[in-house]
């Protein structure tokens, strides 16, 4: 089972994880104070003021890097080269692989490329590469 940990301040990750999860059946969980994270998975996240990472997403990560294979985020690609920066941060902080960023809570064909790459690329693997090979 693929486990998904998410980020979400307006709602827009949000809405891309809960259609992920209805076509996929793959298990989401909110990050928020007394998660307890059991099962090693996937981050989304999102990218705040112009190219940061979130501080909950931060703190999530602190505590629990080890135990995530991927990193992706979504942004607004109205923020030129800042766009979806906290996944590329986060990468390099922790040492996680990025496996793709989305506009907003994203299209359909950015759902099945996330699904795609999950699958064939990162599920229940050690990380796989932390090249960007796919973002």
């Amino acid at each position: 089972m693929v486990h998904l940990y998410y980020d979400s301040k307006t709602g827009n990750v949000q809405r891309f994880i809960q259609k992920v999860a209805q076509i996929t059946g793959w298990q989401v969980h909110k990050i928020e104070d007394g998660l307890k994270v059991c099962e090693a998975g996937h981050l989304v996240t999102y990218t705040t003021k112009l190219g940061c990472v979130p501080d909950n997403t931060r703190l999530f990560m602190d505590r629990h890097a080890d135990m995530i294979y991927s990193v992706t985020s979504s942004g607004n690609r109205n923020w030129g080269k800042n766009f979806g920066l906290a996944a590329n941060k986060v990468s390099e902080d922790y040492d996680v692989p990025l496996a793709m960023k989305f506009e907003l809570s994203g299209t359909m064909e950015d759902i099945h490329q996330f699904i795609d790459i999950i699958k064939h690329q990162y599920n229940d693997s050690k990380r796989g590469s932390k090249k960007l090979d796919i973002a």
